[in-house]
């Protein structure tokens, strides 16, 4: 078993990491292909499950702010939006424009939020269908890209708008998908399934508790699973809830992950200093995760 702790940077709701492998000697040629699987498998899954939440709160800031959902006005640094009602359907959709607004990252290509006429997002159990659409998205320090493609729901469990958070306290939604097809930069294409909580809660600023739901065998809590850019079968699973705080830069200020391809897998443990201990909120101080596999 090996262990390192990792320099982290989480400063949005969309948390990024680098996992980074240990160095092996020729000897231990298959556990070094091993750990270059894990290691891209990590970085790949984190990416994307990134991304899609970053879709996810685009969306939730669509359906919140369009007239034809609730009367405010829509605001995304890099996308423009336009409303339509169609028969019984309205739909928002959200166009990329490439702009590099954040410093991290650039997307390209739709999003196409929909949900029935007389469904209204503020109410419990009200669920949206979002569609990417060659949905491109370049990371700018090392310009590694993927492609999204495909259709999850985001179920507004609890009702309430993130808007009035502050003064509702907590709101949850769920996110699913039988089939979120992601292009790697390889040309690898593989089908990848949700099962996501959120919990939005309100303490000095927005927290964000994410788990998983989905179950199989012995294994509880996948939030994500499916085939690596590999070819081999893979889930995610949060075995610690991951917790990001508005109050720390909205850092991922803890919580755990074992990524698991076969009999080899990787844990990650996040809120963490430079000695491997667990800390609160580290705002304007470097931050750590540790990686075993």
């Amino acid at each position: 078993m090996k262990s390192k702790i990792l320099l982290l940077s989480a400063l949005s709701f969309s948390f990024m990491l680098a996992f980074t492998s240990c160095k092996k000697d020729k000897s231990e040629t298959t556990n070094s292909n091993d750990t270059i699987e894990m290691s891209a498998q990590t970085d790949d899954e984190t990416q994307v499950s990134a991304e899609l939440n970053a879709i996810a709160d685009d969306a939730d800031a669509a359906v919140s702010g369009e007239a034809t959902m609730s009367g405010r006005v829509l605001s995304i640094c890099d996308a423009t939006a336009t409303a339509e009602v169609a028969g019984d359907i309205k739909k928002i959709t959200i166009t990329y424009d490439g702009t590099n607004c954040k410093g991290n990252r650039k997307r390209t290509g739709t999003v196409i939020i929909s949900m029935p006429k007389n469904v209204y997002w503020k109410n419990a159990g009200a669920v949206i269908t979002i569609e990417a659409k060659n949905l491109k998205i370049t990371r700018v320090r090392d310009n590694k890209s993927i492609v999204i493609n495909g259709t999850k729901t985001i179920t507004n469990v609890s009702g309430g708008l993130l808007v009035n958070l502050s003064s509702q306290q907590t709101i949850t939604h769920k996110i699913e998908s039988d089939g979120i097809t992601v292009t790697f930069d390889n040309n690898a294409q593989r089908t990848w399934k949700l099962a996501e909580q959120r919990d939005f809660t309100y303490n000095n600023g927005i927290v964000v508790t994410e788990t998983g739901f989905h179950t199989e065998g012995n294994k509880t809590g996948i939030a994500v699973w499916g085939v690596n850019r590999f070819g081999n079968e893979f889930t995610s699973e949060i075995t610690s809830p991951l917790i990001v705080r508005q109050d720390c830069d909205f850092r991922l200020v803890s919580g755990s992950v074992v990524h698991t391809r076969g009999d080899i897998s990787a844990t990650l443990v996040f809120g963490l200093d430079v000695a491997g201990l667990p800390v609160s909120c580290p705002v304007g101080a470097s931050y750590y995760f540790k990686a075993t596999w």
